[in-house]
């Protein structure tokens, strides 16, 4: 295979998993709240890793973080979206059902089109939608 050719297998690869990792914060923003959708974007043996989770599973991350944040996530800015084959980098900007905000940097991994894993970095739990929802000012 040629470098040419190279590239535009993983310029595709790359193409692809942006689309997965673009949907991801999507489905944030759906008003029905169905985990169904979220289950199938992540992989079976999908781990999330935080300031406060170590490589937690996702039946953990359903309890902990998607059951009791859900409610206050109102949507994305997506700020930076840098993919290298199954690697990505997210900057964002989470706004709150309240009207408030927020800035997180993740880092995730795609496998056959699923997330395998995200790497989520902030600087506490004032960095959480329902502690900036809750938050006064």
């Amino acid at each position: 295979m040629t470098d040419a050719a190279s590239a535009a297998v993983s310029d595709g690869e790359a193409s692809a998993n942006e689309a997965v990792i673009r949907a991801w914060y999507e489905l944030w923003l759906r008003k029905d709240k169905d985990w169904g959708p979220f289950d199938a974007a992540l992989a079976d043996d999908f781990t999330f890793s935080s300031p406060v989770d170590d490589r937690i599973s996702k039946a953990a991350f359903k309890k902990n973080c998607w059951e009791t944040q859900i409610g206050f996530t109102k949507g994305f800015d997506l700020e930076l979206v840098a993919v290298k084959n199954d690697a990505a980098l997210v900057k964002y900007l989470c706004h709150t059902t309240n009207g408030k905000s927020f800035r997180n940097v993740e880092f995730l991994r795609v496998r056959n089109q699923r997330i395998e894993t995200i790497e989520c970095y902030f600087g506490g739990k004032l960095t959480y939608p329902s502690a900036v929802s809750s938050r006064n000012g």
